[in-house]
């Protein structure tokens, strides 16, 4: 019986209740493991769009819309209208935001960490090729 997908999803299950944990543990009120892929593509980039937001993490755009303002609440983010288009608004980081990429980081390497606790190098790079090469 093949069980790629069962294992893929308890380990899932496993690094969103790390996440949760650590994040309650670092003060961190309101954040939830699927607002980490917006801060990561915010922190690579300095400003974007819900579009392409929506594109690097492959969500739609009304979910991306939902989690944004989420993070606005928060203070983690805030929308800046464009000066060339008014019709487009850019997704930046607040100072909020910028200060909580310290934890971010951490968290994120305490969980790589953890999952590949008992694997090898060579394990560890086996695992995240086979892992792309099913996507």
């Amino acid at each position: 019986m093949k069980k790629a997908l069962f294992l893929i999803s308890k380990i899932k299950e496993k690094g969103n209740r790390f996440i949760t944990e650590q994040l309650q543990q670092n003060g961190i009120n309101g954040l939830v493991p699927s607002h980490g892929d917006i801060l990561v593509v915010l922190y690579q980039h300095e400003k974007l769009t819900m579009k392409d937001i929506a594109n690097k993490i492959h969500r739609t755009k009304p979910t991306v819309t939902v989690l944004v303002d989420k993070l606005e609440k928060l203070g983690f983010v805030k929308r800046e209208k464009s000066y060339e288009d008014s019709r487009v608004t850019y997704i930046m980081l607040t100072q909020k935001g910028y200060e909580f990429q310290p934890v971010f980081e951490k968290i994120s390497s305490d969980l790589n960490s953890l999952l590949y606790k008992n694997l090898t190098d060579e394990e560890s790079e086996l695992i995240d090729k086979l892992l792309e090469k099913m996507l």
